[in-house]
């Protein structure tokens, strides 16, 4: 059994985790809104990563930071705030928790590191500017830290293509752009925060003990297929 820590379990991707990750160990959520589901062996703390204080945890094998943004404008739209307020959640936020959480983690059990990053990171796409910008500085953290963590702390990432989240309402919001996703896709289909969970499932075991400073693209061919 393991100590596991999610930051933003509360909903998407972050609360498939939590879900799939109670049935075998203990976890620990920290979300400004508290997940939707009681169990003895959860503990949540209501708190923004970015403005309070992060709670003392006395032990703790994994760290798994999920809170992202979806900030789609072309870029004479995109004010300096937007690229900023991207950059805090998604990158100063995990260095935030990472910092906080290292000396801890690195008396776990074969310790761990979780983030995600974007398919946008890779593949150019229209008005990604500010998101994609701010993911490929996940992507250069885990770089980094897969290096200097490497004799003790494993650390990967995540970078999936467009999931059924609340975060993704907007552009999922009807069958026909349902539609029109699926065939963006040579592989004819979108992720389920299911998939995901799936895959950070197995990053974070034993399985993956190997495996240290990659990303894994979940992207239906998107990035890796021209058909």
């Amino acid at each position: 059994m393991k100590k596991i820590l999610i930051i933003g379990g509360s909903k998407g991707i972050g609360n498939a985790i939590l879900q799939q990750q109670l049935e075998n160990n203990t976890v620990i959520t920290i979300s400004r809104n508290a997940p939707e589901i009681t169990h003895p062996s959860l503990t949540h703390y209501s708190l923004d990563v970015l403005q309070d204080t992060l709670p003392e945890i006395e032990s703790l094998d994994t760290l798994i930071y999920c809170p992202g943004s979806i900030t789609l404008k072309p870029i004479g739209s995109l004010s300096i705030d937007d690229f900023r307020n991207d950059f805090e959640i998604n990158v100063i936020g995990a260095v935030k928790v990472i910092q906080k959480y290292l000396p801890v983690l690195k008396k776990g059990n074969q310790p761990s590191i979780l983030l995600f990053s974007t398919v946008a990171a890779k593949l150019g796409m229209p008005f990604h500017a500010s998101i994609a910008t701010a993911k490929a500085g996940v992507e250069g953290l885990v770089k980094s830290l897969g290096a200097e963590l490497a004799s003790s702390i494993r650390i990967n990432a995540i970078a999936p293509t467009i999931t059924d989240t609340s975060l993704a309402a907007g552009i999922l919001r009807n069958d026909r752009m349902k539609e029109n996703m699926i065939e963006r896709h040579p592989m004819k289909g979108y992720l389920q925060p299911e998939e995901v969970a799936n895959m950070a499932d197995f990053l974070i075991s034993e399985k993956a003990k190997s495996i240290s400073g990659q990303i894994f693209e979940m992207d239906y061919g998107i990035v890796s297929f021209k058909i």
